[in-house]
């Protein structure tokens, strides 16, 4: 292979992790938000370099939370398999919190239903099937409130993501706090007011 060939495709390579580096600190930091243009800014490339790689927000966004993403699919799942049902759900609210406290690109990326973004999709389906059937099972030995809705999920992701904190470890300290108090009320007690419906969406805010 000529060196001129090699050097061009040694660059592209640079230039595509740079690329995702870049865009995971400005998602990790401002959430889904941020312009193609600043990520661009950010890695150090021209913007057509990045619509070259990336031709939509979506695809970029796919990439730089793949493993993310299949992670936290992973965890419902095994949750799902707990043979202690209560923990199994404690697992999912206190995983997908943290997760969310960590890095609110990944939450966003997570929850938003993106037009392209097939297989975040799929893998948000397979979740919410997957935490329905720990909801089931922890209602079924009697742990979990009768009146626990799905939606309250959303609930709980929509007050973890107002946490306002200096730094990622207070955030994920003030969240594990969160979900203590949260956790504690799921429990199996009198009953509560009717459910409001609310998409995973709504929790972005």
């Amino acid at each position: 292979m000529p060196r001129e060939t090699t050097r061009l495709r040694v660059d592209a390579r640079q230039n595509r992790d740079r690329i995702i580096a870049s865009a995971r600190e400005a998602f990790a930091a401002e959430g889904l938000d941020v312009s193609m243009t600043g990520i661009a800014r950010r890695a150090g490339v021209g913007v057509a370099t990045l619509y070259r790689r990336f031709p939509t927000k979506e695809a970029l966004v796919r990439e730089v939370f793949a493993e993310q993403l299949e992670a936290c699919t992973g965890e419902v799942h095994r949750a799902a398999q707990d043979a202690d049902p209560w923990r199994g759900f404690c697992r999912v609210v206190e995983k997908l919190c943290e997760m969310q406290a960590r890095d609110r690109g990944f939450s966003a990326a997570f929850l938003t239903a993106f037009p392209d973004a097939v297989p975040v999709d799929e893998m948000r389906a397979r979740a919410e099937e997957a935490f329905a059937g720990v909801v089931e099972r922890a209602k079924g030995v009697g742990v979990l409130r009768p009146d626990f809705a799905l939606d309250d999920l959303t609930l709980v992701l929509m007050a973890n993501n107002g946490l306002v904190t200096d730094s990622v470890d207070e955030a994920v300290a003030a969240s594990r706090r969160l979900v203590a108090y949260f956790l504690q009320a799921f429990r199996a007690r009198d009953p509560l007011p009717p459910p409001v419906r609310l998409g995973l969406d709504r929790a972005l805010g």
